[in-house]
């Protein structure tokens, strides 16, 4: 027996994997051979393609398209309308499913409103995507990136928190170091 939510007007597929505790809100399309972890909350008018990857507690905001290809990892945060893409240059009049690149969200990381993600790109752990950036290229771990294209402006903690010269979460204390470019848990 399911041990997840599925809101009566949401459809899952027969052959798509759906974790316990899990919740698919109004109007959402889960394709055959998808595969959601558990503990996520699968907001309004959601579509996950058939080989697409979310994992454990990943929260998904409406109107977000998850297409094949796409590889979310726990934790993630969505927010609304964000915008996944998995074809680099595409034709109404060309068939380009064989040339899908792979985009991966790591652990812990927040992609704000109405962001775009390119196609065949890495976002870092616990990185934050600004509302509204359009990112391109890999993005470090921790890294706060806005604008079009996206550019660092700085670095978060694990919390999502902006940190200051010091590189200390002004929420936890926790402390972080930089080390050839990169920032890391103290």
């Amino acid at each position: 027996m399911a041990n997840y939510y599925v809101h009566d007007t949401a459809r899952v597929d027969e052959g798509a994997s759906i974790g316990n505790g899990t919740k698919v809100w109004h109007f959402s399309h889960i394709m055959p051979g998808a595969i959601v972890g558990e503990k996520c909350s699968i907001g309004q008018n959601v579509n996950i393609g058939s080989k697409a990857v979310v994992g454990n507690g990943v929260k998904v905001q409406n109107n977000v398209s998850i297409y094949d290809s796409v590889i979310i990892e726990d934790d993630v945060f969505c927010g609304p309308s964000c915008v996944f893409t998995n074809v680099a240059n595409p034709r109404a009049f060309v068939e380009r499913k064989a040339e899908y690149k792979e985009t991966r969200i790591k652990k812990g990381a927040s992609i704000g409103a109405n962001a775009t993600i390119v196609c065949g790109v890495t976002l870092g752990e616990y990185c934050f995507i600004g509302a509204g950036a359009v990112v391109t290229q890999n993005v470090p771990a921790y890294a706060l990136m806005i604008g079009v294209p996206a550019k660092q402006k700085g670095w978060v903690s694990r919390e999502g928190e902006i940190l200051g010269e010091d590189l200390v979460c002004p929420r936890t204390g926790e402390k972080y170091i930089v080390e050839e470019g990169r920032l890391k848990p103290k």
